[in-house]
């Protein structure tokens, strides 16, 4: 969106190189139903091509705001390489933005847009920021950052109505506060692209049901990344994983099991995040955790935040600029270790001793 890297970086492979590999890459090929009995699929065009397996990775879809004049001119969500290059021409001569939902997205694009001198404003529906996602304190640490560089969030607002003849004008909030807008970007989650699975017989609960091996109801369909609702065994509960690392790791368990090959080792789910000058690592999920460790200096940007149980399990870990917390963290949560408050935060015991005081 800053016109810092080009689309080429961000394809799968080269062009050629699927041909290279003797893949046969169909384009623009919209697949429109499963017969799971003839094990065959359809395409839009009337196309139909069989199958032995069978890998269902359709992603998700943007959740959609339902509001007056969320269909305005000017009004954008953010999902594929389109959307961010109309949002980034808009915002290059725009004035006042508005984004809708203080998620990653929301926050990603705020940064980008301060940058290009705009007037930021996020309205979020929750008490605070991230609130899905991140723990109470890296939340606060993000608000104060964004509102710093003159982003101003709004929290527990909604929003009633989006204002314009035929582009977006200004956004009327709950308490009917209209805000400035000559862009707004939506915001608000995902949901599964998970119809064509469903309309074929196969078990979906937020997504496809998928096995250790990424297989569903059906042995011979597959079903991996955004699209899919796995087992993570680690924290003993199914969820969705909207993250490249989850749809890279359900590939290649689906991979090895097509082809009789040992499941390859799991890792700890991670995630990441760019904002201003700010790197942000996460390595699992704080599911469970009762109490959250400081280790470094939030004023200085640069830290990371340890999520423990009452047992002092390491469930998860979130690093600003701290590259070796977030690598020697990963691999304490996989390795379900125990560790003092007090060592964690004591940056005198190096991050790669850490593990030396696990407790039994």
């Amino acid at each position: 969106m800053l016109g810092q890297m080009p689309a080429e970086r961000l394809f799968f492979k080269a062009e050629e190189q699927w041909e290279k590999d003797n893949i046969d890459l169909k384009i623009d090929e919209e697949i429109i139903s499963i017969d799971a009995v003839n094990k065959s699929i359809k395409s839009k065009t009337g196309n139909q091509y069989e199958y032995d397996k069978l890998i269902i990775a359709t992603g998700s879809k943007v959740r959609h705001l339902p509001a007056q004049g969320a269909q305005l001119s000017g009004v954008h969500y953010l999902k594929t390489i389109k959307d961010s290059d109309d949002l980034g021409a808009e915002l290059d001569n725009a004035k006042n933005l508005v984004i809708i939902g203080a998620g990653y997205i929301g926050l990603e694009v705020a940064a980008c847009a301060q940058k290009k001198g705009l007037n930021v404003t996020i309205i979020e529906a929750a008490p605070r920021i991230l609130a899905r996602v991140a723990s109470p304190e890296l939340s606060q640490f993000y608000e104060n950052v964004h509102e710093s560089a003159g982003v101003k969030i709004l929290t527990q607002s909604g929003v009633a109505k989006i204002n314009g003849a035929q582009k977006v004008e200004s956004v009327t909030l709950g308490d009917g506060t209209n805000i400035d807008a000559d862009v707004v970007l939506i915001g608000i989650g995902i949901i599964p692209n998970d119809e064509i699975a469903k309309s074929a017989g196969i078990i979906c609960n937020n997504g496809i049901d998928v096995d250790e091996n990424a297989k569903t109801s059906n042995p011979d369909i597959y079903a991996c990344g955004d699209c899919a609702n796995r087992m993570v065994d680690l924290y003993g509960q199914r969820m969705r994983l909207e993250s490249v690392h989850n749809a890279i790791e359900q590939a290649k368990l689906a991979a090895a099991n097509i082809m009789g090959q040992n499941a390859p080792k799991l890792d700890v789910p991670w995630f990441w995040s760019d904002q201003y000058d700010l790197k942000l690592q996460i390595a699992g999920l704080a599911i469970g955790a009762t109490k959250t460790i400081i280790r470094g200096d939030m004023a200085a940007r640069k830290f990371a935040l340890f999520h423990i149980d009452d047992e002092n399990r390491i469930l998860a870990i979130d690093a600003i600029n701290s590259p070796p917390e977030f690598l020697v963290g990963k691999n304490l949560i996989a390795a379900r270790a125990k560790i003092a408050p007090h060592i964690l935060q004591d940056t005198n015991i190096s991050v790669k001793e850490l593990a030396n005081h696990a407790q039994n």
